[in-house]
């Protein structure tokens, strides 16, 4: 735990994300942004865990993230991403979409372009749950059932799907270019094709049995046919959305409402969840721990994976465990990110080797040495 620094904000943080890094450069990444949410006035921040020098020295010991800048923020953030180097998008529980922009040379944040009350009911005002991001354009999906297409280029909205779901939609995310995938209230997760003009789902998958609401949803990065879900019982779920409707494998994985669900961008063979129950966890699909690392390979390991899926030459990598589903075998290990602690974490970013989280205890997690 001697690699994490943990910083007290005084703002409960609802959401955690990395400022992207250029994929020419091996550099890790060294800012963040944060939401917060259930405070009288909720704000976002920027962060640095840059060491400029002696500078980081003056409130706290070096290491510590130093705060940027701020911006008052209309109701809870309840998704935040970045649409590119200098600009991120929120999800507001007053229905709001709105883009800020990061001014790096004067460390000042504004507001580029807002979309009020984009999720709305009759009467009232809905939650804008989640948005996802693929330059210039942005989705995002609310309590009242709505999915909206934006672009960051236009005041106007691209599409609406009135109707996409009786129920509350708890996130999204891109499948392909093309497609999204959101999940909900009652356990499903469903596909939409945007080059269908049609506004119903292409696919649907559900949890058979108890209609467990999921809560969020992340796309392996290399094969995108693989998505995990976590939800309200706790489960990690992982699905194959080309075979079959309901998931491919359920892990246990805490013992409340899993909040995050992340594979990591460059080495999907980990995988990290963070919980109402206070947890974040890293997953692994090894069953070599006594390996070097070095040994294990990276995507195309499949000639020493155990897995029983993998073919025996092609790059199946250790992937393939999971869909093997069964972590009493060993090829899922299991680790315990942070030091104990009974508020829940709600939201966690990895990229590289950086790990930054964000708690209802009002405290920020950054750890640069993940062991990935």
């Amino acid at each position: 735990m001697e690699s994490i620094n943990a910083k007290y904000v005084s703002q409960k943080i609802s959401k955690t994300r990395w400022r992207p890094v250029s994929h020419s450069s091996l550099q890790q990444p060294d800012i963040f942004a944060t939401g917060s949410w259930d405070n009288e006035d909720n704000k976002i921040y920027f962060w640095s865990i840059a060491n400029n020098g002696g500078s980081g020295m003056e409130d706290g010991f070096e290491g510590d993230p130093q705060l940027l800048c701020e911006h008052k923020h209309d109701g809870d953030v309840l998704d935040l991403q970045f649409l590119d180097q200098d600009r991120i998008v929120t999800a507001s529980s007053t229905g709001a979409v709105t883009i800020f922009r990061h001014h790096q040379n004067s460390q000042t944040i504004s507001v580029s372009q807002s979309w009020a009350r984009a999720h709305r009911y009759p009467c009232d005002n809905a939650p804008c749950t989640g948005v996802v991001c693929s330059s210039p354009e942005i989705v995002s999906v609310g309590e009242d059932g709505r999915i909206i297409v934006f672009r960051a280029d236009q005041e106007g909205v691209i599409r609406v799907i009135e109707n996409a779901d009786s129920s509350t939609i708890h996130a999204v995310t891109y499948l392909r270019t093309t497609e999204i995938l959101t999940v909900n209230s009652i356990g499903q997760l469903k596909l939409w094709d945007f080059r269908q003009q049609s506004n119903s789902p292409s696919q649907i998958l559900s949890l058979s049995g108890d209609r467990v609401p999921l809560h969020c949803v992340d796309r392996h990065p290399n094969q995108q046919h693989i998505v995990a879900t976590g939800g309200q019982d706790g489960m990690l779920c992982v699905w194959d959305v080309r075979q079959g409707n309901t998931p491919f494998s359920l892990m246990e994985a805490h013992s409340a409402e899993m909040w995050e669900v992340h594979f990591h961008p460059t080495n999907p063979d980990h995988l990290f969840t963070c919980s109402e129950d206070g947890s974040l966890l890293h997953w692994e699909t090894s069953s070599q721990s006594d390996m070097p690392s070095f040994l294990q390979g990276g995507r195309n390991s499949s000639m020493i994976s155990r897995s029983a899926m993998a073919p025996a030459g092609g790059n199946q990598s250790l992937i393939s465990a999971w869909l093997n589903g069964d972590s009493s075998k060993g090829r899922l290990e299991t680790t315990h990110m942070l030091p104990s602690q009974t508020l829940s974490v709600n939201s966690l970013d990895v990229l590289g080797q950086c790990l930054v989280c964000g708690t209802d205890g009002e405290a920020i997690f950054v750890n640069r040495q993940v062991p990935v």
